[in-house]
């Protein structure tokens, strides 16, 4: 009898010790899985928060049915005047901007308003009860790099936030390496982890067709897509999905992932710039930075975006950008190399001839020597975002 009691007692003791261990175990792995989603490189994702704050209205038509005590309903013969509608949203505040900050986009442009106009008339009926099928939001961006796809998803981010479809109205960006994985059980979660950070904004996904890879069998990139697929069907209400790249690649991965294609309502095609529209928009990066052009530097500068229009890898706005990033940088040096002048305010901003063009494609280095300016002859231009 006392053997039995010690042999049990024995075994509830090792019972309690193994409990212990397993637990102590649990909370190490727990925290190391913590350090390391806190080392991942997913971290660097490119977050970008909108810059006002949507009203305090009610949110989507399917959130409002859900918690309809939150919403205070107008009685049957109530009216609604949309001019208030706009200006309590601020949408023409918005649109406005669009206008003055993004050069040409014209179609683009008329869908964002259409698409305004539709979640307007959405939240005016839901004041009413009317409630409907909250319409698809998910996007494709097509164009060439420097197009305005990027800024583009970005007011779309705030247009949505400001009209409560979104809840924050955040922009995440992110490529084929910030979800897809590199080894089997990797990709799941590090899609999830993007995916959770997205929530309640825009997930902007440039060059998206790189995600699926037929070629290689071993490629993770489907496993991308299927998540993606139920997502953007089951959280439609908490997130707005942007695919983005070139026309006829997206195409191509369209008929592939047919699936994908019918969650996307909305086609935007961003045609490159003419001439004009880009030398408007140089004008515009230089006001923004308080810098402007001579009358001689201005011809010199439509010269040179129209020869530069014919070379491979030109890049649009972005390829304007990285000329007058140049062009300052010439400037700078012409001024600081004259030290025994006074200079103007005036001649602080104004760019000269010389400035915008350099035919030799050599600035002189201040420690001596020369340094090539990059792009400059090689038609260097950032990759796309």
């Amino acid at each position: 009898m006392i053997n039995s009691v010690v042999d049990f007692s024995v075994i509830v003791g090792g019972i309690i010790v193994i409990g212990a261990v397993c637990f102590a175990v649990a909370v190490n792995l727990q925290r190391q899985e913590r350090a390391n989603d806190a080392a991942s490189p997913d971290r660097r994702l490119r977050v970008v928060l909108p810059t006002t704050a949507g009203p305090a209205g009610p949110a989507v038509a399917g959130r409002s049915r859900r918690r309809r005590g939150e919403v205070e309903l107008l009685p049957p013969g109530a009216r609604v005047n949309f001019a208030d509608e706009r200006k309590a949203a601020k949408i023409d505040e918005l649109l406005a901007a669009l206008d003055r900050d993004l050069v040409g986009l014209v179609p683009i442009k008329r869908k964002v308003e259409e698409i305004a106009s539709l979640l307007l008339v959405d939240r005016a009926r839901n004041k009413f009860g009317l409630t409907a099928p909250r319409p698809s939001l998910h996007m494709c961006f097509t164009g060439a790099p420097g197009t305005g796809k990027t800024t583009m998803a970005l007011r779309m981010a705030d247009l949505l936030h400001r009209l409560g479809y979104l809840e924050k109205g955040q922009l995440v960006h992110a490529m084929r390496d910030d979800l897809v994985g590199e080894f089997v059980g990797h990709t799941a979660p590090k899609t999830r982890r993007v995916l959770d950070r997205a929530m309640g904004g825009v997930l902007f996904i440039d060059e998206a067709y790189y995600l699926y890879r037929a070629a290689d069998s071993k490629d993770f990139g489907q496993e991308v897509i299927d998540i993606l697929l139920q997502v953007m069907e089951n959280e439609r209400d908490n997130l707005v999905v942007v695919l983005a790249g070139y026309k006829d690649r997206m195409e191509d991965f369209f008929t592939v992932n047919p699936g994908m294609r019918s969650r996307i309502a909305h086609h935007l095609d961003f045609a490159p710039y003419d001439l004009g529209e880009l030398v408007s928009i140089g004008e515009l990066m230089l006001t923004e930075a308080n810098y402007h052009l001579s009358p001689t530097a201005q011809v010199a500068f439509r010269d040179e975006v129209a020869r530069e229009m014919d070379q491979p890898g030109f890049a649009n706005a972005r390829s304007v950008r990285n000329d007058l990033d140049r062009a300052r940088l010439r400037h700078a040096h012409r001024i600081a190399a004259d030290t025994g002048r006074l200079w103007t305010r005036d001649e602080l901003m104004r760019l000269e001839a010389a400035d915008v063009v350099d035919d030799l494609g050599l600035v002189l280095n201040p420690f001596g020597g020369s340094a090539t300016i990059p792009g400059t002859a090689t038609g260097f231009t950032t990759p796309e975002r």
